[in-house]
């Protein structure tokens, strides 16, 4: 069994991102939100990138040498890019075309790989594409993000903890986010309930109202990438009692961004969708009530989108 070096610090313990209360209108509702933008890489990726290949290279499946290969739109593969910068390991990264230049050249400045699919094959292309390449290639790991449960595991037992140690009383009535893998609500929603939480889960969807050139094949909108049409096998509604499904118009998602970002918080479009759902989670709940969202990850991977052409 390989031992992770103790100088790869940042696969044996990440620092707890802040947990900040944020209000867009002043007298507004303040939404508890966990900052993961804060993280190494820019993005709560780094979580399941952790937990995911320090598992792995205790059970031997990885290490100096092998080659990972991960199917992603940007955040998870930039995140698994440097770690395995730090592990001595290749990375090839397995991407639809039309992601952002920004986060093909955060993978490549770590020396990862780019290897681009069609785009009307969608994220399902990328995935099948990492199972070839991992058929044709010697010693190579396969993430799995999509079907990995220590995708929910890595939130359950990190991220969840956390908030519940800096959330004022230690109880959260409220949970959202959007879904993608699914990992983040799922395990979210998990950790929770482990500690006791009567917590509502609620699915943050954007809601598209125009179709352009740059949309991501692999997305609800084109504003908001990284939120999918799920292929996950990680996230079941069935397991989340009450899970409800909030809509969010993708223009008002940019906008709240765009405030967020004016606030301070250097955030991408999934960030403006998950404050505004979870508004709405808020309202739905009532009263006094604790509700917590994410903030996924930073605006620099998003500089040449619609974001930023104000």
């Amino acid at each position: 069994m390989s031992r992770i070096p103790d100088t790869n610090a940042y696969l044996n313990q990440l620092a707890p991102t802040p947990l900040t209360p944020v209000s867009i209108t002043p007298g507004g509702p303040a939404i508890w939100c966990k900052l993961e933008f804060l993280n190494p890489s820019g993005s709560t990726k780094d979580r399941i990138a952790r937990f995911i290949l320090k598992k792995a290279w205790r059970e031997g499946q990885v290490g100096p040498g092998h080659t990972v290969i991960e199917a992603s739109s940007g955040s998870t593969s930039i995140a698994m890019a440097l770690a395995c910068a730090q592990l001595g390991m290749k990375f090839i990264a397995v991407m639809p075309e039309g992601v952002s230049n920004e986060r093909v050249l955060m993978i490549r400045a770590y020396g990862g790989e780019i290897r681009l699919t069609s785009k009307d094959e969608g994220i399902a292309g990328a995935i099948a594409e990492t199972e070839r390449l991992a058929g044709a290639m010697p010693r190579t790991f396969l993430p799995r993000q999509f079907a990995n449960i220590e995708n929910a595991q890595a939130h359950r037992m990190t991220t969840a903890r956390e908030i519940l140690d800096q959330i004022p009383g230690g109880n959260v009535d409220g949970v959202v986010s959007g879904v993608g893998t699914g990992g983040t609500l799922a395990g979210l929603y998990q950790g929770f309930r482990d500690a006791g939480c009567d917590v509502r889960p609620f699915h943050a969807k954007p809601v598209a109202l125009t179709v352009t050139p740059e949309i991501e094949c692999c997305s609800f909108s084109a504003r908001i990438p990284g939120v999918v049409n799920c292929v996950s096998t990680i996230f079941r509604e069935e397991d989340m009692a009450s899970l409800a499904v909030v809509e969010v118009r993708d223009d008002e998602a940019i906008a709240a961004t765009r405030d967020l970002i004016r606030l301070g918080f250097p955030v991408g479009p999934s960030s403006g969708l998950n404050y505004l759902a979870a508004l709405r989670a808020y309202e739905t709940l009532g009263g006094d009530v604790a509700v917590v969202t994410v903030f996924p990850d930073r605006m620099e991977r998003y500089f040449t989108t619609e974001l930023f052409r104000i």
